[in-house]
């Protein structure tokens, strides 16, 4: 009698931890698409098993994808786009669907403009006052809130095509270069969470999957929290193939084993061999667009896309198929 009063404490003991352990793979958005937990749970089986590859497209230059296929054979399990680019934007909606329906997992970014400065790459270096964006009446609140419900549109867009998202705004977000990183972690925060909050509560953009992407020196000060994040990452265009140790474990310092860790750019994808051995499985990496792509041995690119512990987008599952067999979504 003594032993099953024991096991039963030691049960509702540890009954929180399992329940903890259960929605460690939980979006934080809990009205997510079936598509959207689909994507997420493949991403966590994989998680420390193997890397998910990652091209980041330009409308510019070469074809990344093209280059890629010609030169391994392969094709990335992830494409990376870019609302950057008003008139390119409803392009970049048609790539993504057009991935997703392929087999491949989309994602974007948004290089967003200062509010009331204009759109592009320099203008989101531009400095603006993040305190006069919540100033309702100022040029920079009206700029703000127009160009969100604009991007909202876009991945409305996706939604209704039933498309999940890797969603990666205002990334790099702890340098100093982009206008939400330049005053402080405490606007950044407010930031992030007033899109987290309008997207998935007013908008029901429910086909999202929130990607925090920090530099290469990740900052517990700038984390939003779990219930606004799903994965997060770091970047460096360092000029080796290491697998970025310091920078993974930084990032299990903040995130712990609580959501999946990303090199979310990068100029060299990770040495999967080397991966290995350190223990250090980044959950995918995205190779930059342009330039950085060309200047990669042909020959490491082709080791690192055949190689058994990367994922390339013809062995992506189908994934409703496979997680709608395997998971109740």
């Amino acid at each position: 009698m003594l032993f099953r009063v024991k096991s039963l404490v030691l049960v509702l003991l540890a009954f929180p931890l399992l329940l903890a352990a259960q929605n460690r793979q939980a979006l934080s958005n809990h009205k997510a698409s079936k598509q959207a937990k689909a994507v997420y749970a493949y991403i966590n089986d994989m998680y420390g098993k193997k890397m998910l590859s990652g091209q980041m497209w330009a409308s510019w230059g070469i074809d990344e994808l093209k280059y890629i296929q010609d030169s391994t054979g392969k094709q990335p399990a992830l494409r990376g786009m870019d609302f950057i680019d008003r008139r390119q934007n409803q392009q970049e909606v048609q790539r993504a669907i057009d991935w997703w329906k392929t087999g491949g997992i989309p994602t974007v970014m948004w290089h967003w403009g200062a509010p009331s400065v204009g759109q592009g790459y320099e203008n989101s270096k531009k400095p603006v006052s993040i305190d006069s964006i919540f100033i309702e009446g100022t040029p920079q609140h009206k700029a703000f809130w127009a160009e969100l419900e604009e991007k909202g549109d876009l991945l409305e867009q996706l939604k209704k095509a039933k498309v999940p998202i890797l969603w990666r705004p205002f990334h790099e977000l702890n340098g100093n270069w982009f206008w939400w990183g330049k005053q402080g972690p405490d606007n950044f925060k407010r930031l992030w969470i007033t899109m987290y909050e309008y997207y998935t509560k007013k908008r029901k953009l429910n086909n999202l999957i929130w990607v925090l992407c920090y530099t290469g020196k990740p900052d517990a000060a700038w984390y939003p929290g779990d219930q606004y994040v799903d994965i997060a990452g770091a970047d460096t265009y360092s000029r080796t193939n290491a697998p970025q140790a310091p920078m993974f474990q930084a990032m299990q310092a903040i995130v712990g084993d609580r959501v999946p860790i990303t090199y979310h750019e990068c100029g060299i994808p990770p040495n999967p061999d080397s991966c290995l051995s350190k223990g250090i499985m980044w959950s995918w990496w995205m190779e930059w667009h342009t330039s950085h792509l060309q200047r990669l041995d042909p020959k490491y690119l082709r080791y690192v896309y055949q190689h058994d512990a990367v994922i390339t987008k013809d062995e992506v599952p189908d994934i409703m198929k496979a997680y709608r067999r395997r998971r109740r979504i």
